[in-house]
């Protein structure tokens, strides 16, 4: 008997050619139809309707569907996703009673969770991946069931998994009825899935780590252990990833901030607590030198505000109700309750209300370098990536409504100039939208998140949009630059305010004689101090450019007898403002060189008998390289040039419509 047309279902393919097949076929199924046996066994995924799913997804309504292969980043975290469940399969076998708590994909590769009574080895890595590749070999199909909550329920009761068995208790109390579970070869998880048809499909994988991790992120939840690892299409970009991973760890700023002298972390003062040696601090001096000559030029004013407030400025700002997580505890000052300030804005705003304003005043750029203290689970502390105190470079432009697109574009021209000083000219753009807990009407929202995206498209700069990550008072620009090795860090940030400035009665007289509400824009260009200068240190693997590294030029001497000629040289270079050492020991010149060189100085001046006699300096740069014997003058030309083509350079790289 003859099909029914309500059995029957239309599939939209690429070319828009339109077919009808039976309603719950498979999607493998329709790609066999379509490409053809050999074709389709090269498919791992399908986009049904732009959305990827399983091969052996039913489907019940009219879509489009397109095959999908091993390529492409949505692929490739799917990939890896798999190869997680593949671990945790090798780690279920390999250790009876272990439990497996969660195992996503991540930037850079998976992970997975593991409840053990003792803590996983690197010898353990190696049994784990040998028994991974053995699964990967037998190819076993990759299954899915869409099963009830109470089925899903037994099954992992059966099995002892507790914390598959709370999710699943939160997943009920949110009122899910039915979830879909994978599996293989008798392992199982609780999964949303897609995933790829079969273990084969994975090649190229390592396990790269271990690492403690407490269930939920909780301190006072069970320690689990995770164990980290990679996968990608093949081989050659494993390799090429793995080398990757052995350069950022050449190139860490906490093994180089040691070794270079630069910083440190005392336990007896605190973690996440920065000490900036004298070397650090010459580099953060030329750092901070440069912001506050860059804003002065710009029409900026500069602000010193204290370290700490009473509480109800807090409550007034909307701190307390939506940022207390990451404050401190409150002090009693003469009976008034005080707390540690995690955030400059507030201070700004009273400025700005210690006198009545006028139309005529705008627009208000006001900066400040303030150190902020918030706090961060020990366990997320790292190096000065990660800290409870750190330095912003914060700014605060008030201004009308009518000034609001050209401070922003303003703002992004000075950013992008920034950056690509400090030797950053590859960057990603996002707009991130309201976030669930937010203050202010949706209205001003809006008109906040389309000044944003307005100003981004008339400077010519692309975005994505991310959502639901604005701050609580209104939405933001972030800039994320991309280091040598191709890393993004989140640095730069503007923020749009209608908030702040009513919570606070701000008002500025307008033309019309009538008090009107100004406009608040929050603006960081670098994020932290510390944080930029952890991937100013990983970018450059410390080997600074002239102008910021902390010793530009180191005097050697080859004997005792160009001591005098040594210092005079030296005191020459200081008095024109370069940051020199002078190393007079009594040691052998090509371990003087050696040592100052393993310091990344920029340049060492060599002082023997013709130096002297000739009253000349011999240059050699810290890559090996020597230049012909100069006259100091001549020398000094040199450093004056370099130290000035970073900012040329990015002078030149304007773009035209912001001239």
């Amino acid at each position: 008997m003859e099909n029914s047309r309500f059995d029957l279902i239309k599939i939209t393919l690429p070319d828009k050619t339109v077919i009808e097949v039976l309603k719950g076929i498979a999607a493998g199924e329709v790609l066999e139809q379509v490409l053809g046996d050999r074709e389709a066994e090269k498919a791992v995924l399908v986009r049904i309707d732009g959305v990827l799913r399983d091969l052996s997804v039913s489907l019940t309504d009219d879509c489009s569907i397109e095959a999908v292969f091993l390529e492409g980043d949505d692929v490739l975290h799917v990939l890896r996703h798999t190869t997680a469940h593949v671990m945790a399969q090798a780690v279920k076998e390999l250790f009876p009673g272990t439990r497996i708590a969660i195992g996503p994909a991540i930037a850079n590769g998976f992970y997975y969770d593991f409840g053990y009574e003792r803590g996983f080895t690197p010898d353990d890595l190696d049994k784990i991946e040998a028994r991974m590749r053995e699964i990967v070999s037998r190819a076993l199909p990759v299954e899915r069931r869409e099963v009830s909550l109470s089925e899903a329920r037994a099954q992992f009761l059966a099995l002892g998994e507790v914390f598959k068995l709370e999710l699943l208790d939160e997943l009920e109390a949110q009122g899910v009825e039915s979830v879909s579970l994978y599996g293989q070869d008798g392992f199982l998880d609780l999964c949303r899935g897609p995933h790829l048809p079969h273990t084969g499909c994975i090649s190229a994988f390592k396990l790269t780590g271990l690492a403690g991790a407490y269930w939920k992120g909780d301190e006072k939840r069970p320690m689990l252990q995770r164990i980290y690892g990679t996968a990608f299409f093949d081989q050659k970009e494993l390799e090429a990833y793995l080398e990757r991973v052995e350069e950022a760890k050449r190139r860490d700023h906490r093994y180089l901030g040691k070794e270079l002298g630069l910083f440190s972390v005392d336990e007896e003062i605190g973690p996440g607590l920065i000490l900036w040696h004298p070397r650090g601090a010459a580099v953060r001096k030329a750092i901070e030198d440069f912001w506050r000559d860059e804003h002065m030029r710009r029409g900026y004013s500069l602000l010193y505000t204290p370290h700490i407030a009473r509480r109800d400025l807090w409550k007034t700002s909307g701190h307390l109700d939506f940022y207390r997580d990451s404050m401190y505890a409150p002090m009693e000052i003469d009976g008034v309750a005080y707390q540690i300030k995690p955030m400059n804005c507030p201070f700004h705003i009273a400025v700005y209300n210690s006198r009545r304003r006028s139309y005529r005043e705008f627009p208000l750029r006001w900066c400040e370098l303030g150190t902020v203290y918030r706090y961060e689970r020990a366990g997320t502390l790292h190096g000065l990536m990660r800290v409870r105190g750190f330095t912003q470079d914060d700014a605060h432009i008030f201004c009308r409504a009518d000034q609001l697109q050209g401070e922003i574009r303003e703002i992004l021209d000075m950013t992008l100039y920034v950056l690509r000083v400090f030797g950053f000219d590859r960057y990603d753009v996002y707009v991130s939208t309201r976030p669930e807990k937010y203050v202010g009407s949706e209205e001003n929202w809006e008109r906040a998140t389309s000044a944003l995206k307005d100003a981004l498209k008339a400077q010519g700069l692309s975005y994505e949009i991310d959502p639901g990550e604005g701050v609580f008072y209104g939405p933001k620009i972030d800039i994320k630059i991309k280091d040598c090795l191709d890393r993004s860090w989140q640095c730069s940030t503007i923020q749009v305010d209608f908030n702040l400035p009513e919570r606070f009665g701000m008002c500025f007289m307008g033309e019309d004689g009538q008090p009107k509400t100004p406009i608040m824009i929050h603006r960081a260009l670098m994020g932290s101090i510390e944080r930029f200068f952890g991937v100013l240190i990983e970018h450059y693997a410390g080997a600074f450019p002239l102008w910021l590294s902390p010793v530009q030029v180191v005097v050697l001497t080859v004997t005792d007898r160009a001591d005098a000629w040594a210092r005079s040289v030296a005191d020459r270079l200081k008095g024109t403002g370069f940051r020199v050492e002078i190393d007079l020991r009594n040691e052998k010149l090509g371990k003087k060189i050696r040592e100052a060189q393993l310091m990344k100085v920029p340049y060492m001046l060599v002082i023997g008998d013709k130096e002297i006699e000739n009253k000349v300096v011999s240059p050699r740069l810290r890559s090996g390289e020597t230049l012909p014997a100069m006259e100091l003058d001549d020398f000094m030309a040199l450093l004056v040039k370099e130290c000035g083509t970073a900012f040329a350079d990015a002078a030149r790289q304007r773009r035209p419509d912001t001239d």
